[in-house]
């Protein structure tokens, strides 16, 4: 069953079985419509139709691949914290969208608090990842300071077996 929101729009009720299904296609986007239904004990059918209707709610979104950016020659990874100038700030949405252009950008947080954004970026070198800093980031006069931090690793996690009931639950 949908209900409305304010704005007039269908919003797709989730329920369990919905959730196991965002699960798994969260721990592996590439599992085929048949080892997705029998991990979710659906019929493939009922699982192609489950999927179907997530992405029209605009539930589920685009798959992704990870890449192994080491592999293609880009083994450094930063995340920079950019603060504005008060000046800039009414801008913020022009400034990201300026960012995610340039080369390097991988994904852009916006966030609250003193640093306005995390950019992560990529780079084939220390020197390429000052250069690219220090002239595509720091020199634009929106900007009124910059911190880089090198990423040594990362760990994607993976998921609970609770499931999303879990994550809501888990602060209360």
């Amino acid at each position: 069953m949908a209900a409305t929101d304010p704005a007039g729009a269908q919003k797709r009720q989730i329920d369990e079985t919905d959730e196991r299904i965002l699960w798994e296609l969260r721990r592996d986007a590439d599992l085929t419509n048949a080892a997705l239904a029998a991990r979710v004990g659906l019929s493939p059918s009922a699982a192609h139709a489950r999927v179907r209707a997530l992405r029209a709610a605009g539930v589920l979104g685009a798959s992704h691949a990870d890449v192994d950016l080491a592999a293609l020659g880009l083994p450094l990874q930063a995340i920079v914290g950019v603060r504005l100038r008060a000046q800039a700030r009414p801008a913020i949405k022009t400034y990201a969208a300026k960012v995610a252009q340039l080369p390097n950008v991988l994904n852009i947080y916006f966030l609250g608090g003193q640093t306005d954004f995390l950019i992560h970026v990529v780079t084939t070198s220390p020197e390429q990842l000052r250069d690219f800093v220090a002239t595509r980031l720091s020199m634009d006069p929106a900007v009124a300071s910059t911190e880089t931090q090198i990423v040594f690793d990362w760990v994607r996690s993976p998921g609970r077996a609770g499931g999303f009931d879990d994550m809501r639950d888990s602060i209360s």
